[in-house]
């Protein structure tokens, strides 16, 4: 017998959608940097194997690594996060179930948005919660005061994304400061995946740890440093809040009857990725490129909202039909796109990555524009 708990679960959308690609098609679905691993961090991980540095971890990652991430916070952000409450784990994907597992009960309730990371709810679900979608406007945007409107006594959390997946959306220092006050004033936790904190262009990132100390910060290095298939991320919470719950213990607690530790060796890449910017400058640079020339391109066909950061644009294709239609002819058509009906309960957008080559970029922009 199947455990309700997996039973509850939808497989994702995404996965009906790819299963109609082909040798032929354009990927604009694709959710990691089409960029290789920087050489610098390649020959680290090389010398941490040649070193015997393949061995069991702490549970909670490198000590290296965790001080280096420390260090980083102060530096980026001026947040104040010790590297005794930081952990490692196994991408930012563990980060998040570690951090609803510990948090949600069998009917406790967190707060997403309309648009959101396909993890969330169904990682809500597997820990017995319920979600409320907080609706946004053409451009992106909640109303604070409707998300203090939904907050009851079960609610326990606000899961937070910014730079956001999929609209590409970064919101601005204000709105994080009131989701900030609205956690201090209600007694909630934030968990703010910011996966995406240097994929931006004009805007810039704030994160809500800079405001308050009822948020956990959940970060990887497999957007930034194109380290997809490295598995390294992590958690930071504040030291008064890891006193007030004890955060990182409970963490470890199914970290270690589950991943154990992250992969020794590619902890050690994770610690030289951070000693340099170079990389991802340049990657940052390529990315503003494309993004002007898929908005450019598709501004004319469709609504669409320039993204402020990460590598997607998420256009609103209601015009041509559900956004399980559009994706459908799009794929057939040799370009491959995710449907909103992935992201929510919307079906109305689409989302296009363009962590792909310019000149592909360009190649589809003529195909939807015969299309559509």
């Amino acid at each position: 017998m199947i455990a309700k708990r997996c039973l509850n679960i939808k497989p994702s959308p995404i996965r009906e959608v790819f299963n109609l690609a082909n040798s032929n098609s354009i990927n604009l679905g694709i959710g990691e940097p089409d960029f290789k691993t920087p050489e610098y961090i390649i020959e680290a991980a090389k010398r941490a194997l040649d070193e015997g540095k393949t061995h069991y971890s702490p549970n909670n990652g490198i000590p290296e690594l965790r001080e280096a991430i420390s260090e980083k916070l102060k530096k980026d952000y001026n947040i104040e996060v010790s590297c005794d409450n930081i952990m490692i784990t196994c991408g930012a994907s563990e980060g998040l179930m570690l951090a609803i597992l510990s948090l949600v009960d069998r009917g406790d309730v967190a707060i997403v948005k309309e648009h959101t990371f396909v993890s969330y709810n169904s990682l809500i679900n597997l820990a017995e919660g319920q979600v409320k979608a907080i609706s946004l406007n053409e451009e992106f945007e909640f109303d604070v005061e409707e998300l203090k409107e939904m907050i009851d006594k079960r609610t326990k959390l606000i899961i937070y994304n910014s730079p956001s997946n999929p609209t590409g959306k970064v919101y601005d220092k204000e709105t994080v400061k009131a989701i900030s006050e609205i956690a201090e004033d209600y007694n909630l936790i934030i968990i703010s995946d910011e996966v995406y904190d240097k994929i931006v262009y004009e805007k810039k990132h704030y994160s809500p740890l800079q405001f308050t100390d009822r948020a956990i910060l959940v970060n990887s290095f497999s957007k930034t440093y194109a380290m997809t298939g490295w598995r390294v991320g992590y958690l930071a919470v504040p030291e008064e809040l890891n006193n007030e719950l004890n955060l990182i213990d409970n963490f470890i607690k199914i970290h270690q009857y589950s991943f154990a530790c992250a992969t020794t060796f590619a902890q050690y890449g994770a610690l030289e990725a951070l000693k340099r910017d170079d990389f991802v400058n340049k990657m940052v640079k390529e990315f503003k490129r494309r993004r002007n020339l898929i908005y450019k391109g598709l501004k004319d066909i469709f609504n669409v909202y320039k993204p402020d950061g990460t590598f997607y644009i998420y256009p609103d294709v209601s015009e041509y039909g559900d956004s399980l239609e559009v994706a459908k002819k799009l794929i057939e058509n040799n370009i491959l796109c995710v449907p909103s009906i992935a992201f929510g309960n919307s079906n109305k957008y689409i989302r296009f990555s363009f962590a792909t080559k310019y000149e592909d970029i360009e190649k589809a922009i003529e195909i939807i524009k015969e299309l559509f």
